[in-house]
């Protein structure tokens, strides 16, 4: 990803590269590294590089970034700064949304309530793919940290074929994405075949990854040899294992479920070992389709979400989709199913996919496309990691899915792991998400580049964007 580098270096390895990972006797910071601000003191670390918990640990943190990080027995905490007691507690990588939207940044009030819905819900990045010019201050703002938020990845406006229906446009868009310094492209319905080589072509040649939807017109197979980096929502998954291509051309999300007799099974490991062969990932946002496909009526799913109390109940134009528009949204789909659980094949499907795909290799990577029906931000992370460990993946590797994965998967070496030299971006968990995913939820702080929330300050913040949100569209 070609601006990696250049978006997510605020503090430079160079202070800290000669620090050993487990801090020699009583070590503590020298005039080489970075003033000490915080101390995570005698605390569990799940550093996220394997399954394992190493107990005592002293973790400090300076200039948003570990600084040391080891026994508490042979870290001495310097004087005068911040110490959290991590007695019983549990220190691990704050967690990546890689499929999220950012509201219009001119609505600043509602939209620093949204950085602040994600980070509360240990959310340190996302990955945004519905982007535009006025998300790169943005973006740039919460890293000056003018502004507390997730570390934003901002795409450049969505390319669909109601937009790009000529090459010639698709390769001016991409090289103008490059240029005004987006961080990726996102790809959506409809886009021509030609189309979309354009934009794989230009987008190889300017840096920049693209990913999103896969147009029916284009097909699986086609996306992956051309590059496409992430299928998010398992788009064309099914669709690939079905043999009649003029079912496929049309076919669209709610009626999959009455097409699901001529899903070739045997299929399953060719469109896997085509992700594989790829080297492409998945974003699932498993939790989304199952409220589309579920069948549920939206007050009974209402009624199980209490974080719907953080966003707002009537739609602002222009800003954002409310509560009440979800409820609609959900009873109509619903009620295009031709019976309730008509579309649980294809639920049961995907789910297998999420399984066989993460056996395969292929990176599975958290994401919720939030905020979206139900999909409240940061809340939504912690219904889509029980979705997973329920589709067969472990709490482990849900939480790896969220952190390493991501890490690896972009190319990036400075956050996902709790080491030294990576990004301060940690969230510190009341009991062990190892043995119950569940856990991830119930925080007691979170630090996102090394600004520290403790629990009383999140939800000081939380009862603010439940007025606000009531004021606004209550």
């Amino acid at each position: 990803m070609k601006n990696l580098t250049a978006v997510w270096a605020a503090a430079a390895f160079a202070a800290i590269a000669g620090i050993p990972q487990n801090a020699s006797s009583q070590a503590t910071a020298t005039t080489d590294t970075p003033a000490i601000s915080h101390a995570f003191v005698d605390v569990n670390v799940l550093p996220m590089d394997s399954e394992r918990v190493l107990a005592g640990q002293t973790v400090l943190v300076g200039d948003g970034r570990i600084v040391h990080a080891g026994s508490a027995a042979d870290i001495m905490v310097p004087d005068g700064v911040t110490v959290i007691d991590g007695g019983g507690k549990y220190l691990m990588p704050g967690v990546a949304e890689m499929h999220g939207h950012y509201p219009n940044p001119d609505a600043s009030e509602f939209t620093e309530a949204v950085m602040h819905l994600y980070v509360a819900n240990g959310v340190t990045l996302v990955r945004g793919m519905q982007g535009g010019a006025s998300h790169l201050p943005l973006r740039d703002a919460i890293e000056a940290r003018e502004i507390v938020g997730p570390r934003l990845l901002v795409c450049a406006p969505a390319m669909s074929g109601n937009n790009v229906t000529r090459p010639e446009d698709a390769v001016r868009l991409v090289r103008e994405a490059a240029a005004a310094g987006f961080d990726h492209i996102k790809v959506a319905e409809g886009l021509a075949p030609e189309v979309f080589s354009a934009i794989a072509e230009t987008a190889a040649e300017a840096g920049l990854t693209f990913s999103g939807h896969v147009s029916n017109r284009v097909g699986l197979y086609s996306a992956l040899e051309q590059g496409q980096s992430t299928i998010d929502h398992l788009d064309n998954y099914i669709e690939a294992m079905i043999d009649d291509p003029e079912v496929v051309a049309e076919l669209g999300l709610l009626e999959l479920p009455n097409v699901m007799s001529q899903v070739d099974e045997a299929k399953v490991g060719d469109v896997i070992a085509a992700t594989v062969e790829a080297g492409a990932g998945v974003v699932p946002t498993e939790v989304l389709w199952e409220t589309f496909l579920g069948g549920r009526s939206g007050a009974d799913i209402l009624a199980e979400l209490p974080e719907t109390r953080y966003w707002v109940r009537d739609s602002i134009p222009g800003v954002a989709s409310g509560v009440n528009r979800w409820v609609q949204q959900t009873d109509g789909r619903s009620a295009a199913l031709p019976q309730p659980d008509a579309g649980w094949p294809v639920i049961e499907m995907r789910r297998r996919l999420i399984k066989e795909l993460h056996d395969a290799g292929v990176p599975v990577l958290l994401g919720t496309d939030s905020p979206q029906i139900f999909s409240v931000p940061g809340f939504s992370i912690h219904r889509e990691m029980q979705v997973m460990v329920e589709s067969g993946l472990t709490p482990y590797q849900v939480l790896h899915a969220g952190t390493a994965a991501v890490a690896d998967f972009l190319g990036a070496e400075d956050f996902g792991r709790v080491a030294v030299g990576q990004r301060a971006d940690l969230v510190l968990l009341n009991a062990n998400p190892l043995d119950d995913i569940g856990h991830f939820a119930d925080s007691d702080g979170v630090m996102v580049n090394g600004v520290w929330l403790s629990r009383s300050d999140i939800d000081a913040r939380l009862a603010e964007i439940e007025a606000l949100m009531e004021a606004l569209g209550g």
